[in-house]
């Protein structure tokens, strides 16, 4: 190296230098947020939704880390909360009957609807049941989804699945799983004897339930969680599955599991889950702009293909993304403008929205489903 090489290389070094020094005094916000810590977002929500494959861009651009909470059930989830100081979770998932609960006990806050680009939604999900009281909006809906019969395809026909008669087949004894918790399961039952409204029942009707249901204990080979659902479909220990769809299929299939979903010829229950910012949040802002963010189009799309599980979504602008994006997965969930979907199953009635029970306290229904389960 000569001697003018070496000054033009240290010239040049000092240039080098000095600008990036100017630009770090020119944007000192920046620069401060570059290397501070990220603040922490606490979630409590179903498995998956903190996950990176969901957050990771959010957090990048907002230097957030979020802090989740995962629990499987309403039940689990109002039992979590309950038990925790105000204040300790910042934005909360929960299922669409369980809103109502929330706020009366006061574990959420109340949200401006003009914050969130419910323009953008179906028309379905302007003003979502439970998740309103009055004019005051209290969750944002997120994303949806269809629960029906659940089989695997080398043991069964989409023919043969499509009647929940199917979980009585004796070829299927000790081979039939339960999802644990008991407002899918009792819903699907009560759908089967023919309840139009499954949730709004009365005594008689419930009583139709419990016997019918108490019948079927003879062909359950066991009560599962969110991980054991998973295996036990995935590696042939049922081959057949109530209270599911293809939230738990979706992902199996996707993976070469020869598992489906199929709603039966009696119909298919809604469940919806929405986001709420949580009671005493000292990062409601932050919080608000996370329901902002997965609610928008670009957000949609990313919940709707989430690795933990598939779901549909309310966002129409977000459909247009998803088939745009992955129009393989938009065509299997059944998210295609223009052709037969998701939102005709709802329209034509085949479709249930999941809630609570309506005569009967949602004690009563807890009550019944231990016994069963100890039967």
């Amino acid at each position: 190296m000569t001697q003018d090489e070496r000054g033009r290389h240290l010239s040049m070094s000092r240039r080098t230098a000095l600008s990036l020094g100017a630009a770090a005094l020119a944007t000192p916000m920046l620069s401060r947020r570059a290397f501070a810590a990220p603040t922490q977002l606490t979630m409590l929500a179903w498995y998956g939704h903190a996950e990176p494959d969901i957050v990771a861009e959010f957090e990048a651009e907002n230097n957030v880390k979020f802090v989740p909470k995962y629990y499987t059930g309403g039940d689990n989830m109002l039992g979590l909360i309950s038990q925790s100081p105000p204040g300790t979770f910042d934005v909360i998932l929960s299922d669409a009957e369980y809103v109502q609960q929330l706020n009366a006990a006061g574990y959420i806050e109340a949200l401006d609807p003009a914050d969130y680009p419910f323009d953008e939604f179906f028309p379905e999900f302007h003003r979502f049941p439970g998740h309103w009281d009055g004019d005051t909006l209290y969750s944002v809906i997120t994303r949806f989804g269809f629960l029906g019969v659940a089989y695997n395809t080398d043991a069964l026909t989409e023919a043969q699945a499509s009647t929940y008669d199917v979980f009585w087949d004796p070829a299927l004894q000790s081979k039939v799983g339960h999802f644990d918790w008991h407002l899918p399961n009792l819903g699907q039952i009560s759908l089967l004897n023919g309840n139009a409204s499954p949730y709004d029942i009365d005594a008689a009707a419930w009583d139709g339930v419990k016997e019918k249901t108490m019948s079927l204990r003879r062909q359950i080979g066991g009560f599962f969680d969110y991980g054991g659902t998973f295996s036990s479909l995935n590696n042939g220990q049922m081959l057949a599955f109530a209270g599911i769809g293809d939230w738990i299929t979706g992902t199996l299939e996707k993976n070469g599991a020869k598992v489906r979903s199929v709603i039966p010829e009696q119909g298919g229950l809604q469940f919806t889950e929405s986001f709420s910012i949580g009671k005493g949040s000292s990062k409601a802002e932050l919080a608000k702009k996370w329901i902002q963010y997965i609610t928008s189009a670009k957000g949609q799309a990313k919940s709707a293909q989430m690795a933990a599980y598939p779901c549909l979504i309310p966002n129409e602008k977000g459909w247009d993304v998803l088939n745009a994006e992955n129009p393989q997965e938009a065509a299997r969930q059944g998210m295609v403008p223009g052709q037969s979907n998701a939102m005709d199953m709802i329209r034509s009635g085949r479709i249930k929205y999941r809630q609570l029970p309506v005569q009967q306290s949602l004690e009563e229904w807890n009550d019944f489903w231990s016994d069963y389960k100890s039967a």
